[in-house]
């Protein structure tokens, strides 16, 4: 599996860039759900695929 993905993650699939970027959704065993900027929702078999990690999540804002 990719190192750092997790849901929020900004993912490229390497062999289809005309998806575009997208965000992970949810990784459950050795799949992941995308959303891609111009594909939509895709469940990937991160045995297939090696998504490149463009931008890990964002940590939660710390409340005021």
């Amino acid at each position: 599996m990719t190192p750092s993905l997790v849901p929020g993650a900004v993912v490229r699939h390497p062999d289809r860039p005309e998806w575009g970027l997208g965000r992970v959704q949810s990784v459950s065993g050795e799949r992941a759900t995308v959303d891609f900027d111009h594909r939509g929702k895709v469940t990937l078999d991160l045995r297939r695929v090696r998504l490149v990690l463009v931008e890990p999540p964002r940590p939660p804002h710390p409340l005021p």
